[in-house]
């Protein structure tokens, strides 16, 4: 077998794993580069393969960074099968046509207010090239052996990231492989933990948080902290959150909070029509979590739904204590942008952010302290409180990676660390090869590797 790396190595985002086996070939991940300009025009470059010999796509789950390149895979060749989970089926079909619809709206921006140097610019992909991507998704069971190519296995296990999340194991019949993903947290309020797995010759694994430890401190306090403080001053929390997966599960911390008197029963609103489908998503996945089937109804009621963009454009002239969450986590796009260039100049008020913050994204500008953001070619100062609660992130953090990885039955031959900043991947790389004793070793862009 042979291993390329085409993405998500000294990032978080653009994951990409090419697996070459005798004639075949099997892409695992296909996700979208975020942040930094230099990243994101990768999107642009062509692959190192000709999409039309990959045989195969396998997702370990359904976030854009490793699910949203694949319109464009397909509307450059690629015939072969999508294998994920039926989970993951069911976020994909809302995330991808979401994407595309995102990437039309900001090239008819920019070439609406003529900000482009390219005449006219154009969307790396579109809704109907996402749609019609969606024909070729073939949804596998958990702990089901499949073929996705000549001389592959593979199997898919619970990761505990969002629903449908997968560790991805592939063997050739001599050698296997462990693709981790995102691996989720073991103690989660509302997502069941990672499954424990036995190991394997080689294992590709994350390290977001491979710098760092989750705060010990009760999220639900931080979360109403907060609310409280920003409700108190008359204020608004803004909170940029992602649609599958941290919308879902602030809405739940909220839920509990009101239930026990912790805030008071101030309006929230769920800013986000992909969000609340996706929410639908995890009724349906009811098995992936710890709640019951009345916690899960009353996380689909914790917030009131904004449909439109109208009903969107009536929120940023409210005002007093509010609730609005919407997305994207890291603001680098859809409604929530809006809402903070409506918001955060008024100093009553809080932008309130859940998760990581990838380098180069308007989300890590505005928690790394800048008084503007540039917001539609204008801009924006930052008066509002700027909060974060890093806790309630889906990552395991360094500590709870390596309690996973010291499960396994053996140490794998070669450990690749991915899926993290370059600070953070050489943490995770010296903590595994100091407490483990696995050799590690942190690739490089485009590197090609012989696992033997």
């Amino acid at each position: 077998m042979k291993l390329q790396f085409l993405g998500a190595t000294d990032t978080v985002t653009g994951s990409k794993y090419l697996l070459r086996q005798g004639k075949s070939s099997v892409l695992i991940d296909c996700g979208l580069f975020q942040g930094y300009k230099q990243l994101r025009l990768r999107n642009w470059s062509p692959l190192p393969i000709d999409p039309v010999h990959i045989n195969a796509v396998i997702l370990t789950h359904a976030h854009i960074d490793h699910s949203g390149y694949l319109p464009l895979l397909a509307r450059q060749g690629f015939k072969g099968k999508v294998y994920c989970s039926p989970a993951t089926f069911d976020l994909c079909r809302i995330l991808l046509p979401d994407c595309g619809y995102l990437l039309e709206e900001e090239a008819e921006y920019l070439n609406r207010h003529k900000m482009s140097k390219h005449s006219p610019a154009l969307p790396l992909y579109t809704r109907d090239d996402a749609q019609r991507c969606l024909a070729q998704f073939e949804p596998v069971n958990y702990r089901k052996e499949w073929q996705p190519a000549e001389g592959l296995s593979a199997t898919l296990t619970p990761s505990g990231h969002i629903p449908g999340s997968a560790f991805v194991q592939l063997n050739n019949g001599r050698r296997s492989i462990l693709f981790s993903g995102d691996i989720g947290r073991p103690n989660d309020l509302v997502l069941a933990p990672p499954s424990p797995m036995d190991g394997a010759d080689y294992l590709v694994v994350e390290s977001t948080y491979g710098d760092r430890l989750h705060k010990k401190t009760d999220v639900l306090l931080e979360l109403a902290d907060v609310i409280n403080r920003t409700a108190a001053r008359g204020g608004a929390v803004i909170i940029p959150a992602f649609a599958v997966g941290r919308a879902q599960s602030l809405l739940y911390h909220i839920h509990l909070l009101k239930t026990q008197g912790v805030i008071q029963d101030l309006p929230v609103y769920l800013n986000s029509p992909m969000a609340a489908n996706a929410t639908h998503v995890y009724e349906r996945n009811r098995s992936e979590l710890r709640l019951t089937a009345t916690q899960c109804r009353a996380l689909a009621h914790a917030a009131q739904i904004v449909h439109t963009p109208e009903e969107s454009r009536l929120l940023n002239a409210r005002r007093g204590p509010m609730v609005i969450i919407s997305a994207s986590g890291m603001a680098t796009g859809g409604r929530v942008v809006h809402h903070i260039k409506a918001f955060a100049p008024d100093k009553r008020n809080t932008i309130l952010f859940a998760g990581y913050q990838a380098g180069g994204t308007r989300g890590a500008t505005i928690v790394g302290g800048a008084s503007s953001v540039r917001i539609f070619g204008e801009d924006v100062p930052i008066r509002a409180e700027v909060a974060m609660l890093d806790s309630l992130s889906a990552h395991a953090d360094a500590a709870e990676i390596t309690r996973w990885l010291r499960g396994f039955k053996a140490p794998p031959r070669q450990t690749f660390i991915t899926h993290g900043e370059p600070a953070a991947a050489d943490a995770m790389r010296l903590r595994i090869e100091r407490e483990l004793r696995w050799p590690c070793h942190m690739p490089y862009y485009l590197e090609s590797v012989s696992l033997d």
